[in-house]
């Protein structure tokens, strides 16, 4: 069966080509097609996970790169982690892929009469995507990553920008795509130095050999690790590009912000393990970029009233909790994929859920102009809402499990570092738990907002429940918010699958708050935010318009805590300035030497090129001048 595996990624690849080139022929059965694909894959890896004991095996396909002593084969590495990505990647991406097919059924980005042609197009972005996810959680080696990599940040950028009438579309596209690219060359000179001091880039060659490295190489290797785990996560300081990627159709979102691309940053930092066991400052700043994101999407989360930024902003801060998880080591790898795994299932639910609100109310994101849909979407509503429940850490919800497990072993720490990580997680816990209820008030509960207010095209809203073929991958995803948890901590069950790949989860021997009282801590601070947006929200009536008057909070937090301006300032207007800059010095400086150069040579020769007359007695009498002349300075150096 290993020997195979490259099926994994052949079912999507090839659904990709036939439905990017298979032209307008491909119109009317395109969609199903593109669920096909990712459902024979995910069958495919469920086979292989059944007949897996976990434990890695290399497999290489054919010789790749032959450039002297550098070579790589490409290849794939079965293990309990890349198998447990294959299911996430291919199980969440089936479900998204059959709720496009609704989603998606009148899309018009096309323009009108050609719904069936966006659509077919649409799904062979989609599975581009999953094919280049597949293939850089398969690699058995960092080059082969980054070729996934590199497709994933490719197919994203289609998918952001589908709505290529519209121009923020285009931005948001253009941003993601950007802002990856500042993390891929830190993942890029990763590699380099990996070849410099090790000589190999294969995962077997490095993690074997990572001891033999100078210190100071494996820390600028976990950094610049990071580094690229931070553009594709959506960390700090590269995170602005994320929620901008609402901008795509919902399952768009659903697919980059739940089950694939941003773990991808977590995938790194977990399979790169060896090397950040050797470097604690490489660990440490990975549990700080961690601690001041989740904070981070935490804060700005509060503040808008975009149902999907709002969830985007959401992704932004549990992204945060894996990397924090990961950035504890051996006592927090399982932790952070464990609540990667649930994070896919209730973040990809409340998607959908928050696309199927967006499908019966006319296209419209704003969560003022909602209220009361409870009673007219009962279905969503219910998914939704254990969506939300696991989120908040609900006891015995998947959040409860993987997120509560990762506040405790940050207060686990020693020192100050289970001071700060650890109420950095739980003051995360409280200002989540009031966002989401806050959104699930505005949007569902209270007065009918709707009812006296009209479309941009003057048509009244009608809320309904979506159709079936979008409501039965919402309530599987609630299924698995409510149960993945248990299925995966009770037992050590997800851990000791890891062990193989991870090392096995440890657990501190001392924490810096009583162990018994974390989780009752943690209860009661969700708690009390889901008291506080009741008080603000829920006994209120929400205005329609946004207030104006608002305090400094949450000022900054509606312009992103100044993110943006900030990477406006210091980023990309020095680097427009250098750019000019350097365009001038070109042109006037290196071109003008070179043109002044040819210039003079030319003048020079057009001079001498004049004495050049074709007569003999101006040829006499220059010989009759340089006879002359060599008379004289013979004549001068006789006797001086």
């Amino acid at each position: 069966m290993i020997a195979s595996s490259w099926l994994l990624v052949a079912f999507p690849a090839l659904g990709a080509l036939i439905l990017l080139a298979g032209g307008r022929r491909t119109d009317r059965w395109g969609h199903l097609l593109g669920c096909a694909t990712v459902i024979l894959s995910f069958v495919y890896g469920l086979v292989l996970f059944i007949g897996s004991s976990g434990d890695p095996v290399d497999k290489n396909f054919f010789p790749w790169i032959n450039v002297g002593q550098f070579q790589v084969d490409f290849g794939f590495r079965i293990d309990a982690l890349s198998l447990v990505f294959v299911l996430l990647i291919t199980g969440v991406g089936s479900l998204i892929h059959i709720y496009s097919i609704g989603y998606m059924a009148h899309d018009t980005a096309d323009g009108p009469g050609n719904e069936a042609h966006a659509r077919r197009r649409f799904f062979g972005y989609l599975n581009l995507f999953v094919a280049s996810m597949l293939v850089l959680v398969l690699g058995n080696n960092f080059v082969t990553l980054y070729l996934g990599w590199e497709g994933v940040g490719l197919a994203s950028y289609l998918l952001i920008g589908w709505y290529t009438d519209r121009p923020s579309a285009a931005t948001a596209a253009k941003k993601a795509f950007l802002m990856n690219r500042v993390g891929d060359v830190g993942l890029a000179i990763a590699i380099f130095l990996m070849f410099k001091y090790l000589g190999t880039v294969t995962y077997a060659g490095v993690f074997a050999n990572i001891g033999h490295a100078p210190p100071a190489a494996i820390t600028a290797m976990a950094l610049l690790l990071l580094l690229g785990a931070c553009g594709k996560s959506g960390q700090v300081p590269l995170q602005a590009w994320l929620p901008d990627a609402m901008e795509g159709p919902t399952p768009v979102s659903a697919l980059i912000h739940a089950a694939t691309m941003v773990t991808a940053g977590v995938y790194l930092v977990a399979r790169s393990n060896p090397i950040f066991n050797d470097t604690a400052t490489g660990r440490l700043v990975v549990a700080i970029v961690g601690a001041v994101t989740l904070l981070f999407g935490s804060i700005v989360g509060c503040a808008y009233d975009d149902i999907k930024k709002v969830l985007a902003y959401s992704t932004v801060s549990q992204i945060g909790y894996m990397m924090l998880a990961v950035g504890l080591g051996p006592f927090g790898y399982a932790l952070g994929i464990m609540h990667l795994l649930t994070h896919g299932f209730f973040k990809a639910g409340l998607f959908l859920g928050a696309g199927s609100v967006m499908h019966g109310m006319n296209d419209e994101v704003d969560m003022r102009k909602f209220g009361g849909l409870a009673r007219y979407m009962p279905i969503t509503f219910a998914t939704f809402g254990l969506g939300y429940l696991a989120l908040i850490g609900f006891p015995f919800l998947s959040g409860y499990f993987s997120k509560d497990a990762i506040i405790e072993a940050a207060f686990g720490q020693p020192g100050w570092q289970g001071w700060v990580f650890g109420l950095a997680a739980m003051l995360g816990a409280g200002l989540t738990a009031f966002y989401m209820t806050r959104l699930m008030l505005m949007t569902f509960f209270g007065k009918a907002r709707w009812k006296d207010l009209r479309t941009a095209e003057g048509k009244e809203f009608h809320p309904h429940e979506s159709p079936r073929v979008m409501t039965v991958p919402m309530i599987i995803l609630a299924i698995g918010s409510v149960g993945a948890g248990a299925f995966f901590a009770l037992g050590n069950r997800l851990s000791d699958w890891l062990q193989p790949s991870l090392g096995p989860l440890e657990e501190s021997a001392h924490t810096v708050l009583p162990a018994a009282a974390i989780p009752w801590l943690t209860i009661a601070l969700a708690a009390l935010g889901v008291l506080v947006a009741w008080l603000v929200v829920g006994r209120r009536e929400t205005p329609v318009e946004r207030p104006v008057e608002v305090s400094p909070f949450v000022r900054a937090a509606r312009k992103d805590l100044y993110g943006n301006a900030f990477n406006e300032t210091f980023v990309a207007r020095p680097g427009l300035w250098l750019t000019r800059f350097s365009v001038y010095f070109d042109s006037r400086g290196v071109d003008g030497a070179v043109n002044g150069l040819a210039a003079a040579l030319g003048g020079g020769s057009g001079r001498l090129r004049r004495l050049q007359t074709g007569f003999v007695r101006s040829y006499a009498l220059s010989m009759l001048a340089g006879s002359f002349v060599l008379i004289t300075a013979l004549l001068l150096v006789r006797f001086s």
